[in-house]
């Protein structure tokens, strides 16, 4: 599909499922060459709701031992950023010493990412890494460093393949941006 309608907004084709699945490799294999060579598991951290179709597709590529676990914050609102990160489901898992990657489908203004990193550093972990699918430049505030990117894209509001507008369009393969 060229267009796609979701509620009141209109959005066009930005990023077909093919370019996805192409950056998804990239990342995949930068994170294998990196826990390969120094032989830790990492533990992945994937931030929902968002990053589900990437820490899936991804995780299918990931030839290391590994393991998986999931939080949910949220700060979006319609279109916007709030501002302000609730935090919804904590991680349960013991992970003092080991080596995470957090998981996110989108880096814009950072604020969530930030508070993760914040909550995650409360658990000891030896050391954490980010892994996203798209990032915003022109809209990160954040100073956190992001070890795996799969593309940088514009400071525009883009719903699927996960990411949605107020709650639909995250099962759309491709990525469309609000026109």
């Amino acid at each position: 599909m060229k267009q796609v309608k979701l509620k009141d907004k209109e959005f066009r084709l930005s990023y077909p499922e093919a370019e996805i699945q192409n950056d998804i490799d990239l990342v995949a294999s930068k994170i294998n060459h990196d826990f390969a060579k120094s032989g830790e598991v990492p533990f992945f951290v994937s931030v929902l709701n968002g990053s589900f179709m990437f820490t899936a597709d991804l995780l299918k590529r990931i030839t290391v031992p590994c393991e998986v676990s999931f939080v949910k914050l949220a700060s979006y609102q319609g279109t916007s950023s709030t501002g302000k990160v609730n935090e919804l489901i904590g991680l349960n898992e013991n992970v003092t010493g080991r080596t995470l990657v957090v998981l996110e489908d989108i880096v814009d203004t950072g604020i969530t990412l930030s508070k993760l990193y914040e909550e995650l550093r409360k658990l000891n972990p030896k050391e954490i890494r980010v892994a996203t699918l798209l990032f915003k430049p022109e809209a990160y505030k954040g100073n956190i460093k992001l070890d795996y990117i799969g593309r940088s894209i514009p400071n525009d509001f883009i719903v699927g393949y996960g990411l949605d507008y107020d709650g639909l369009g995250r099962n759309l393969p491709d990525i469309y941006t609000l026109i």
